[in-house]
C-alpha cells in the first residue's frame, strides 16, 4: 500500500494520500519520477492531503515538494513528522 507520494527523489516533503496515518505507523512512499518506493515511520498523526517530512530539517532550510521550493522551515522538523503551516512558511507571502 502506498501512503505518500513524491515526484522527485530530492523532495524533502511528500503528500499523504491515505486516511488514518498515525504516529508509529510504518509508511511506504512512491517516488513517481523514478518509479521506486521508500519506507518511513510516521512520528505524528498526519491527515490525508497534508505533508510528511522525508528528512530532518532545521530552521531556515528550504522545503521542497514536486521538485520545487515551497517554503522555509520556521521550526525544526524530524523525518516522519507532520509538515504544515506550523513549521513551514510559504514563500508566496
Amino acid at each position: 500500500m502506498i501512503h505518500f507520494i513524491l515526484h522527485d527523489a530530492r523532495d524533502t516533503v511528500a503528500v499523504v494520500v491515505v486516511e488514518g496515518v498515525n504516529a508509529g505507523d510504518q509508511l511506504t512512499g512512491w517516488i513517481m519520477d523514478e518509479d521506486k518506493t521508500l519506507s518511513l515511520p510516521a512520528r505524528q498523526n498526519i491527515p490525508i492531503g497534508h505533508k510528511i517530512a522525508l528528512r530532518d530539517m532545521g530552521v531556515g532550510d528550504t522545503a521542497i515538494k514536486y521538485g520545487l521550493e515551497i517554503g522555509r522551515v520556521v521550526s525544526p522538523i524530524q523525518a516522519g513528522e507532520h509538515a504544515h503551516v506550523h513549521n513551514i512558511k510559504t514563500q508566496r507571502w
